[in-house]
């Protein structure tokens, strides 16, 4: 008999996938929620074990990663950055690769659904100055976004479940080591394979526009300074875990420490913390209900110890991780996964196949990764520019087939 929690485990798949019930549109979070809900109803976990499953660390962090990347949006800081960072470019040949480089390593950092934030207004500003095609910019953030964050724990969501829960010896310098160059390659891919779809686009000259103003010198320079303390926040992070410092210096440290100038230097920071994605946080805490009690039913633990399923094979956790987050998304695969890969005493190579799998599983549909979400209801909301179901694909699919290659290469040397 199949358990209640993996009935409404399918349900949510479904209504994810779909997205819309009669003429009722529904959002990721929601879905998520009524999961949680329905869990909870059912009786196939306690509040108190609900209250236990969820993660505190990572909702911390996104909280305050959110908290800095809205006090840059607001301030007009991160839109005096875009200037000077494209102000070098004269084509839009140049412009592509200075924005799939800058938003990658910017999401390597910042977080990718952060930058997916915040990147989105302004490639469609690019785009109206320039009156280029807005869909080739905004599939270049999306793809940058999510190929970046693969290098770094704190890229993305799932990235930081594995390196807060995956027993990584020195996070920082583990996932740098393993996927810094695979990275760089994929990102040069997309590159290539953007540049084969939109060629004619790519001839288009780059007239610079005049820079933009800051809006809010006060919170720019409190941004500013949190961007700065969070690179600090992570050296000396790279360094204790080195040097083998007894002192647990969390990754959601980081986050929290890095958003004080803006909490308690600005004077709109009420408005900055009402502003922040906490539906995003809605999600999370939600997930993390849901997937414990799936986990609790041990409906996949039976499966695999019944099959001769190989769940520490490379190829399987990169095949697996990306065919299944199309339909729950990256996010609650690894919620679901890590702990099986743990019991099955997994170690490092296994735990970086994982976030390289998860993450780029975002290059091949658009539900594959919250990020890729996040930029296509921005950019509608704000000037009806989209990405359709096709537009995305037709790239996604050879990107992700080439990147999944790539990836298993330099895991597998």
């Amino acid at each position: 008999m199949i358990p209640v929690s993996i009935i409404i485990l399918a349900i949510v798949f479904v209504l994810i996938a779909i997205r819309k019930i009669g003429n009722i549109k529904l959002q990721i979070w929601q879905i998520m929620l009524f999961g949680a809900l329905a869990v909870l109803v059912t009786l196939q976990i306690t509040p108190l074990d609900a209250l236990k499953s969820i993660n505190v660390d990572v909702l911390l962090f996104l909280f305050g990663m959110f908290v800095i990347g809205q006090a840059l949006e607001d301030s007009g800081y991160l839109s005096h950055i875009s200037y000077k960072f494209i102000k070098h470019t004269k084509s839009m040949d140049t412009a592509i690769l200075f924005m799939l480089f800058g938003f990658g390593f910017l999401s390597a950092f910042l977080m990718n659904d952060t930058i997916a934030i915040i990147g989105t207004p302004v490639v469609l500003l690019f785009a109206k100055q320039q009156n280029a095609n807005a869909k080739l910019l905004l599939l270049t953030l999306a793809f940058s976004v999510t190929i970046g964050s693969v290098m770094s724990p704190i890229g993305n969501p799932q990235n930081l479940l594995i390196a807060i829960n995956g027993s990584l010896p020195n996070p920082f310098v583990t996932f740098l080591r393993y996927l810094f160059f695979p990275t760089i390659l994929n990102l040069v891919v997309v590159y290539v394979l953007l540049r084969l779809f939109y060629r004619k686009e790519f001839k288009h000259n780059v007239v610079l526009p005049k820079p933009d103003s800051i809006k809010d010198d006060k919170l720019a320079f409190f941004s500013k300074l949190s961007l700065v303390l969070v690179i600090i926040l992570i050296i000396v992070k790279i360094i204790i875990v080195t040097l083998e410092v007894p002192f647990d210096f969390r990754l959601t440290y980081i986050a929290l420490l890095g958003m004080i100038p803006i909490i308690v230097g600005s004077s709109k920071r009420i408005q900055i913390v009402k502003r922040i994605d906490w539906c995003t946080l809605i999600f999370f805490a939600a997930m993390f209900v849901l997937m414990q009690s799936v986990w609790n039913s041990g409906f996949f633990q039976t499966i695999i110890q019944t099959t001769n399923i190989d769940i520490l094979s490379i190829p399987f956790i990169l095949f697996i991780s990306i065919f299944l987050s199309q339909f729950i998304s990256n996010v609650p695969l690894v919620a679901l996964y890590l702990p099986l890969l743990l019991q099955a005493g997994a170690h490092t190579t296994q735990m970086i196949a994982l976030a390289a799998g998860s993450t780029i599983a975002g290059n091949l549909f658009i539900l594959g990764a919250a990020s890729n979400v996040i930029i296509i209801q921005n950019a509608e909301k704000k000037t009806g520019a989209t990405l359709t179901f096709l537009d995305f694909a037709k790239i996604g699919i050879p990107l992700t087939i080439l990147n999944t290659f790539i990836y298993w290469l330099f895991l597998v040397l």
